[in-house]
């Protein structure tokens, strides 16, 4: 707890979610409007604590790069700033009961950006795999941590910091997080189908085997949910191949906000928009 100037105690948490909020940069105005923002959240966890809750949430982490440009910093500070932002919204999915969350973080389209800006996200997600080792929050919720994608083309030292962070969590089944990282969605089908024709030619199976359950069997998120809900930051409204196989009836909501400046009251508003929805999944 930290004191007013009038000696009164405010909760450290409410400071820290309000203290980057953008309103025009004026110091005045986000104090008056701190309260306004507050009170606006716990309103919007009201409305969605009695509805149906996304088992599988998805998020495309989208606008790192513009929100540095726009503020006039460097590309990969961007990438820094959003890297930071994830302990922060996972603690928000758990708070709400959200049971297993995917975030696309670096695709395999990716790898054609300069090699400074693949360089340093690659040292960010090194440091961040390692980070699960020590982090208490994975240990307190019991969080099983998995990368999905062509991990293979990974620089060696990201594969050793994912295989340390998936070893240190296997046991765990509480919450699950997914980061897809070397991900392509085509690329994902592409490898379910050799796996299947591998064992075909093996004599495993029979082509009379396969059906949508066998494929799904061979996916890289083998065992999860498909996802509820697929969130996109940035204002882009495009699934840029996540997930292409699972988000055949997934509700999707595009954000307006950058990813380093998400706040909880945008995932509290998808989460509304998607209890609002009436899945129908095809009847």
């Amino acid at each position: 707890m930290r004191k007013n100037k009038d000696g009164r105690k405010t909760p450290r948490v409410f400071l820290q979610m309000w203290k980057d909020v953008p309103v025009l940069g004026l110091p005045l105005i986000n104090r008056l409007l701190i309260p306004v923002y507050y009170l606006y959240e716990k309103a919007l966890m009201r409305q969605i604590k009695e509805g149906d809750k996304p088992t599988h949430l998805a998020v495309i982490l989208d606008g790192n790069r513009r929100y540095a440009r726009s503020r006039g910093m460097d590309t990969w500070m961007g990438h820094k700033l959003g890297a930071a932002k994830v302990n922060e919204f996972l603690e928000w999915c758990w708070e709400i009961g959200v049971k297993v969350v995917t975030l696309y973080a670096f695709s395999t389209e990716n790898f054609n950006r300069s090699p400074r800006e693949v360089k340093e996200i690659m040292k960010l997600a090194e440091e961040k795999f390692y980070e699960v080792l020590e982090n208490k929050k994975i240990h307190k919720y019991k969080v099983r941590v998995k990368a999905i994608g062509r991990t293979d083309i990974l620089p060696e030292r990201v594969r050793e910091a994912i295989r340390r962070a998936e070893e240190a969590t296997k046991d765990y089944d509480r919450y699950f997080l997914n980061v897809a990282i070397g991900y392509g969605g085509r690329a994902e089908i592409v490898d379910a189908v050799r796996k299947i024709a591998q064992k075909i030619a093996d004599g495993e199976l029979r082509v009379e085997d396969i059906d949508e359950r066998l494929i799904e069997q061979h996916l890289y998120t083998a065992g999860m949910p498909d996802p509820d809900l697929i969130i996109r930051t940035s204002g882009e409204e495009r699934l840029s191949g996540f997930l292409l196989w699972q988000s055949a009836y997934s509700e999707l909501y595009f954000c307006d906000v950058y990813w380093p400046e998400i706040r909880k009251i945008d995932l509290l508003r998808a989460v509304r928009t998607y209890q609002r929805r009436e899945r129908r999944f095809g009847r």
